[in-house]
């Protein structure tokens, strides 16, 4: 009885080059997908802060002061101008960062960026080097077109009066110019350098917080000394913006001008939550709010940098004297409830330093574990003080000689980063003392649980 030959399908391998250039397009998909939702829910989160503050009302502008926020928030430069005619002159500046957009970009960036990694148990540096350059790619190419977007000019009115009165006609006329104006457009070389610095950061920053991302082999040994307190460091952050954003919840409802504080909760809420923790644990900012128009603000903040100082001193070396120092007791003077800051500074950062011990191996000791988060907390303070900067200025001048008081202002903000920061590392070396002796009574990771001894 013959027996039938039957052949077996082959398969045919698959060219190297083939795999390689697959691989390639389904990493450059994944990075399009972590960039354009970062950007969207930036976009997202920035027009619905504008909407609030009343800016959809502006004529014809709304889409580019969406995209000029979005830019600033990602680091972008964003220069002010004006067009008063011959007869004036005009100077603006604007310097700041609305980081509840810039912390929801890199939040929902961050986390794409590390899903595709998460079934991996060791990622090798070529693959995160790859994965990392089609980001960064990716990003400057979309926030190159952000920053051509970034661009509006507005007429320029008088105050109290429509825009085609004959009061501003006439003021027009004295200027030697029939639309006075004032815009914005995104300086495109600072904002592709700023951008880049900041997206660098975001993946930099998403690899040392994350507890499952895999690492190159090379970099595991260290995971267990960085993690631990960076992704602490991380909950600390969004403890405070959280609760700030329950405080901003009751303000809203319970005393009015809820659009007002839904544009700070959606635009800076990070701004004064993160000072907030910098001045709980003894630091300080200076600066100074004058004339008709301000930044969203505590109304506290607010007073305190327009009491004035004390007119002499110039901490800053640059001719810039009669600044206010906002720090606790400047605060309380002004509302004796900031007094809180240092009770709830105290109470979280004890909170982050336990989770971090907790999160630790059991081999590590008390003093490394004190040291790990007095320099992680350091660190943060001084990443994020520097980010709470404000310099927001506007003037109108008439023949050059003085300015018109009605349209001309200053916001200035700026903080004393290393007496903040040095203080940070004080009060991080006690609250992970503290935390390592209160994990102690709780099972860590590497421990091995004693045998039950055996019945006599």
């Amino acid at each position: 009885m013959g027996g039938v030959s039957k052949r077996l399908p082959t398969s045919t391998p698959r060219p190297a080059s083939a795999t390689a250039g697959g691989h390639l397009v389904r990493v450059a998909a994944q990075a399009l997908a972590a960039v354009v939702a970062g950007l969207l829910a930036m976009a997202v989160t920035a027009a619905l802060g504008l909407w609030a503050a009343g800016a959809a009302d502006l004529p014809g502008g709304f889409p580019a002061v969406v995209a000029a926020v979005v830019v600033m928030a990602a680091g972008g430069a964003v220069e002010l101008s004006g067009d008063a005619g011959a007869l004036a002159g005009t100077r603006a500046e604007l310097t700041a960062m609305p980081l509840t957009v810039t912390l929801v970009g890199a939040l929902v960036t961050g986390a794409l960026f590390l899903r595709p990694l998460r079934h991996h148990a060791v990622t090798p540096v070529r693959e995160l080097l790859l994965r990392a350059a089609c980001t960064v790619v990716l990003w400057l190419l979309a926030l190159t077109g952000l920053a051509a977007l970034a661009r509006h000019d507005f007429r320029l009115t008088l105050p109290g009066g429509p825009e085609d009165s004959p009061l501003t006609d006439l003021f027009g006329e004295l200027l030697d110019a029939a639309n006075p104006t004032v815009g914005f457009r995104a300086d495109l070389g600072p904002t592709l350098f700023h951008g880049l610095m900041w997206i660098l950061g975001i993946l930099l920053l998403a690899l040392l917080v994350s507890r499952a991302a895999p690492l190159p082999a090379r970099l595991l040994r260290h995971q267990e000394t960085v993690r631990p307190a960076a992704s602490a460091m991380l909950l600390l952050l969004l403890a405070y913006v959280l609760t700030g954003l329950v405080v901003g919840l009751v303000v809203a409802a319970t005393r009015g001008h809820a659009a007002q504080t839904f544009a700070v909760l959606l635009l800076g809420l990070p701004n004064i939550t993160w000072l907030a923790l910098g001045v709980g644990v003894g630091g300080a900012w200076e600066g100074r709010a004058e004339g008709p128009f301000g930044l969203p603000m505590p109304q506290v903040l607010d007073a305190v940098l327009r009491s004035g100082g004390d007119g002499g001193a110039d901490p800053f070396g640059d001719g810039r004297a009669g600044l206010s120092t906002v720090d606790l007791s400047s605060l309380a003077a002004q509302d004796g409830r900031a007094w809180w800051l240092l009770p709830v500074a105290a109470l979280l950062l004890l909170a982050a330093a336990f989770v971090a011990a907790v999160r630790s191996p059991a081999r590590v000791r008390l003093w490394q574990h004190a040291l790990h988060v007095g320099i992680a907390f350091a660190l943060t303070l001084l990443v994020t003080a520097p980010l709470t900067l404000v310099e927001a200025r506007f003037g109108l001048s008439i023949l050059g000689i003085g300015e018109l008081d009605a349209l001309g202002g200053e916001v200035l903000l700026r903080p004393h980063v290393w007496r903040t920061a040095g203080l940070a590392l004080l009060w991080g070396l006690v609250a992970g003392l503290l935390g390592g002796l209160l994990a102690s009574r709780v099972r860590r990771k590497g421990e091995v649980p004693a045998a039950p001894s055996a019945p006599s």
